[in-house]
């Protein structure tokens, strides 16, 4: 079978490594915010190019923590619009909710599954306050027209960079470091993952790092005096510790992920899948998913398994579909509904072997709809 994801695989890659720096934070004795929290925070901040990385417990909390950072400092209020893409992942909308304020959804771009410049500019009210940009799949969103949009129009620009660690703009700019602020996670199936749940904050804008800080810290700069009402949201030593091992290899794993992906882009010729719209891997791509799209989804997912693949849907409901927001029910997103029915991310990690990429080529093209 070829795996999706061998995340084991993936961490064994790193076993030295990861246990000898696991038995200093046990040796060490300091389990919050300790000697790798501060590390980690330092490089993976210089690593994204901003000034500042605050380090949470996971990658919603990032989001969540960014939007009520900017509450706190009174540049956001409740019930202030957000306009977000309609097919992202349903943290990304909770996140919007969460903090008490508006979502408003937009139809994304029909070849990169990511916004819309246009779409966003036709959304925009009197109410539309902040712009939350996904990089769906590793795929950097359109930061340079986003960000010129945001400032032409007196808003926030966030990136929710759960998907693209590392990924690099035609400036050489990084996720990250395209926006006013950027949230990450680092949950175990991400391109940079932990060994656990874990999430970051970056951004040059020092208020509003110094308030997410404090906000996760229980709302507490010194120790049992609370500033603000905060939460418990912390990146653990031990995730810190297993991140900046992580942090060494990113791009050179990115970069194997890309290989993979120019094989799938150059060798799968099957008029009955729909590829990614790009016919070369470029680095505004990290490929956290290779997404293609079939008319007859589960037909070709029972194809595949019986042919030794295993696949994922990313995301087989979309969020108006959802119990959880039966009040956006009504809305009409007709792209957004067709990309949920087709989507299938096919496996790529960069730890497949060369004999299995082909065999995933050789099926895919084998595939005969019907």
């Amino acid at each position: 079978m070829v795996k999706f994801l061998d995340l084991k695989k993936i961490n064994l890659a790193h076993e030295a490594e990861l246990k000898q720096i696991l038995e200093q934070v046990l040796l060490n004795g300091w389990y919050i915010r300790g000697k790798f929290h501060d590390e980690f925070e330092q490089q993976f901040a210089g690593y994204c190019g901003t000034s500042h990385c605050v380090g949470v417990a996971n990658g919603l909390d990032a989001l969540i923590l960014i939007f009520k950072g900017y509450k706190e400092l009174g540049i956001l209020k409740d019930g202030d619009e957000v306009i977000v893409q309609a097919n992202t992942y349903i943290a990304s909308i909770l996140s919007i909710s969460i903090a008490g304020l508006t979502p408003v959804f937009v139809e994304p771009d029909a070849e990169s599954y990511n916004l819309n410049v246009k779409n966003v500019k036709d959304a925009i009210t009197d109410k539309t306050k902040a712009i939350l940009a996904v990089h769906l799949y590793g795929k950097l969103s359109p930061m340079k027209e986003l960000m010129a949009l945001a400032d032409e129009r007196n808003l926030i620009l966030v990136e929710d960079c759960a998907q693209s660690h590392g990924a690099i703009d035609d400036r050489g700019i990084k996720a990250g470091n395209l926006s006013h602020a950027a949230a990450f996670s680092f949950y175990p199936g991400k391109n940079m993952g932990a060994l656990g749940d874990a999430g970051a904050v970056t951004t040059s804008d020092e208020a509003l790092a110094t308030t997410i800080k404090t906000m996760g810290n229980y709302g507490s700069k010194k120790k049992y005096y609370n500033e603000v009402k905060g939460v418990n949201s912390r990146l653990d030593e031990i995730q810190a510790a297993v991140l900046l091992i992580k942090l060494k290899y990113i791009d050179q794993e990115n970069a194997v992920r890309r290989k993979i992906a120019q094989r799938y882009l150059d060798e799968i010729k099957n008029p009955h899948l729909i590829l990614p719209d790009h016919k070369q891997a470029k680095t505004d791509h990290v490929y956290h998913v290779f997404a293609i799209r079939c008319e007859q989804r589960q037909n070709l997912i029972d194809y595949a398994e019986s042919n030794g693949i295993q696949t994922l849907i990313h995301y087989p409901v979309p969020f108006h579909k959802q119990d959880a927001y039966t009040e956006y029910a009504h809305l009409s997103l007709p792209l957004t509904e067709l990309i949920h029915e087709q989507i299938l991310s096919i496996p790529i990690s960069p730890v497949m072997e060369k004999e299995e990429v082909d065999h995933v080529i050789t099926v895919l093209n084998e595939y005969r709809s019907g």
